[in-house]
């Protein structure tokens, strides 16, 4: 009996320590589950995501190549030395005499600056260097809005999985609950086998779209997670549903000024200026350029290696050289009418793109359009579909109607369900394409804040 009081007592204590070690573990698991609004989705794809820090070290890989043309205005200053040792020294005969020249050691050092002067070339190179750093900071900006389109369409396509999990759920309990009430009707006789049968049936067609909606609802989680950089054994979910962003569909839209704001034309645009200023490079090539330089040496010479014996003699010179061109066979000319066609052909390129660019904003216009249309018309429908529904329930407990009317009725509820959600989905989703074009997206308003 003691041996026996002692081992429950053991078992006791275990309990009475394992299992609140493991309720704390699994609350622990329950609370590390990110809850994301689509504002935080987006605050941590801007900020992690590595298309975004790709984007971010351009911009600083251009600003100290700019820098570094800035450099050529300053004086280029340079050090030298060297030393040099004669192994047979140089020599010529004069008068019946071999005479031989120079020291056997001989050491040199100074210093050296260089400046250009005057070098139209140069100068306007360096207007093009600024041009390149608001190209990169144009196209970081273009990387964020192609990350926030990509989070808010992945965002949006959760809401849609989890939107659809929820009819297919519903569908599969009332498929259930049905079967309940035909068994409970076939065991006492009041139904035939068929409508038995049929039910069975029934339960077993709703189960596979539950079981589809799952794993929607974890693909579109997984895709979501890798855009936001995260860790794709993190558990997340998504806050909200397609139906909270209903007051958002309205059919005032502004298409007008789509392209204000749009990064690619803006990008054309710096791209032009950036021919433009290369064609005045071009063309400063055909101007004379001023440079000059300073020069100051210390030469020392001597027969041994003593320090003490070499005498050091210094010398300095200043130049200015002056580089007036001629002729160069055409090369200037031809580059210069280069730079005119490369412009031509940016400015064809820039009609065609603003021309696509206004054809896709208005396609996105028209499917929102009809989206919103289509979800005013599924809203009334889906409430005349859940009441159709409700009566054929109602008709079939009190022996009035059949399993058929039932199902057809379903049906129509479910699709009238699943078609609403989609409308909502297509809506944001064109939605989010059209600020994309128009480039009046989060990081404007992040960037203020």
């Amino acid at each position: 009996m003691k041996l026996k009081n002692l081992f429950f007592t053991l078992v006791t204590l275990v309990c009475a320590t394992v299992v609140p070690a493991m309720a704390q573990e699994t609350a622990g698991a329950t609370q590390s589950t990110l809850m994301l609004t689509l504002d935080d989705a987006l605050k941590i794809a801007l900020s992690e995501s590595p298309t975004v820090q790709i984007a971010d070290q351009t911009i600083e890989a251009k600003k100290y190549a700019k820098k570094g043309t800035y450099a050529a205005l300053w004086p280029e200053i340079s050090a030298s030395a060297s030393y040099q040792r004669y192994i047979a020294k140089p020599s010529f005969h004069i008068m019946g005499q071999t005479v031989k020249m120079g020291t056997t050691n001989t050491m040199t050092g100074g210093f050296s600056a260089a400046m250009s002067l005057i070098n139209a070339q140069l100068w306007k190179s360096l207007k093009l260097s600024a041009m390149d750093v608001e190209l990169a900071v144009e196209q970081a900006r273009s990387s964020r809005i192609d990350m926030i389109e990509q989070v808010s369409k992945a965002f949006y396509q959760v809401l849609l999985a989890k939107d659809s999990y929820e009819v297919y759920k519903r569908v599969y309990d009332n498929a259930v609950t049905n079967h309940k009430i035909v068994e409970k009707r076939y065991s006492v006789g009041q139904v035939s086998e068929y409508d038995f049968i049929q039910s069975q049936v029934s339960v077993a067609n709703a189960e596979p779209n539950v079981f589809s909606a799952e794993n929607s609802i974890m693909l579109a989680l997984w895709q979501l997670k890798a855009l936001l950089g995260l860790d794709l054994e993190r558990p997340i979910d998504c806050v909200g549903t397609l139906a909270s962003y209903e007051d958002s569909l309205t059919s005032q839209i502004d298409t007008q000024n789509s392209l204000i704001n749009n990064s690619t034309m803006k990008q054309l645009d710096i791209q032009e200026r950036m021919l433009m200023q290369n064609l005045k490079i071009q063309r400063a090539a055909n101007l004379p350029s001023l440079a000059g330089t300073i020069n100051y040496q210390w030469t020392a010479m001597d027969e041994t290696m003593k320090i003490s014996n070499f005498k050091w003699m210094g010398s300095s010179t200043a130049a200015f050289s002056l580089n007036v061109p001629i002729f160069s066979g055409g090369k200037r000319r031809a580059a210069i009418n280069q730079s005119k066609i490369d412009i031509t052909k940016l400015q064809l390129q820039r009609e065609d793109t603003e021309r696509q660019l206004r054809t896709a904003a208005m396609s996105y216009y028209s499917n929102m359009q009809t989206s919103l249309k289509q979800y005013h018309a599924l809203s009334q429908t889906i409430s005349q579909a859940k009441r159709g529904y409700e009566i054929a329930v109602k008709r079939y407990e009190v022996g009035s109607g059949t399993l058929v009317e039932i199902d057809n009725s379903q049906l129509a509820y479910t699709q009238a369900e699943l078609s609403r959600s989609n409308a909502i989905y297509n809506y944001l989703i064109n939605q989010v394409s059209l600020e994309k074009l128009s480039g009046d997206t989060y990081t404007n308003n992040s960037e203020e804040n």
